[in-house]
């Protein structure tokens, strides 16, 4: 089976334990991600949807930088997760269980969207695209990343990443879903979005307990970054 989401309700009660390699994997992306966005938003007081937030890392994260933040997922076990997470750590942050496809949020209620490790296992992501362009207040800003579409990729991502070094679960993902950076720069464009330039995401260190740590690269082959503005 590709591009299999249960993965992410199947370790929920693990989520915040750090006793799981591949989501602890996730949770070092957090910051190299963040390292790259950080640069075009203050987050502080900022309304952010959190689009595929699944147990919570990256909601949290922006909760620390003062963003006042929805997360929504589709996974109601990792919602619960992120709920109790939430919870026991004292933080403000609702969360919703729902898909990018049909955000149950008012015209122009954020004023930013984040969304990382999502668009490769999206149903449609024209519609998702749709979805957070009408979410966005005017001048609102996109933040996201995705995997490339190539040879190359598909070796990095499904054979080594899933295959060989487990750093995901065999499944997570289907290559023919990952998306070139044209066919998202066009899918945004198509809904008035100016798209900033695309930047690559990768492992840049280890751990000491043997885990990558990420943060920016110049080449986008397989993970790539970017923004995306509505006009105001």
């Amino acid at each position: 089976m590709r591009n299999d989401l249960t993965i992410y309700d199947s370790e929920a009660d693990r989520w915040w334990s750090d006793d799981v390699r591949w989501v602890r994997t996730l949770k070092n992306m957090v910051p190299g991600r963040l390292d790259y966005f950080d640069r075009f938003i203050d987050w502080q007081g900022k309304q952010v949807l959190d689009l595929g937030c699944a147990g919570g890392f990256m909601a949290e994260a922006l909760d620390e930088r003062g963003a006042r933040v929805t997360g929504i997922d589709p996974a109601a076990k990792a919602i619960a997760a992120a709920r109790s997470h939430a919870a026991a750590t004292g933080r403000d942050i609702r969360y919703d269980i729902g898909a990018g496809e049909d955000l149950p949020y008012g015209t122009g209620c954020f004023d930013a969207v984040v969304c990382v490790d999502v668009l490769e296992h999206v149903r449609d992501l024209d519609q998702v695209v749709a979805e957070v362009a009408r979410v966005l207040k005017p001048g609102g800003l996109f933040l996201f990343d995705t995997i490339n579409r190539n040879p190359l990729s598909r070796l990095a991502v499904i054979t080594l990443a899933e295959d060989v070094l487990g750093l995901l679960p065999k499944g997570t993902h289907d290559p023919d879903m990952f998306i070139k950076p044209a066919e998202l720069r066009a899918a945004l464009e198509a809904q008035g979005f100016a798209v900033g330039k695309f930047t690559g995401l990768g492992p840049r260190g280890l751990t000491r307990r043997g885990d990558f740590t990420f943060g920016r690269l110049h080449g986008t082959a397989i993970i790539y970054m970017g923004t995306a503005h509505l006009p105001a």
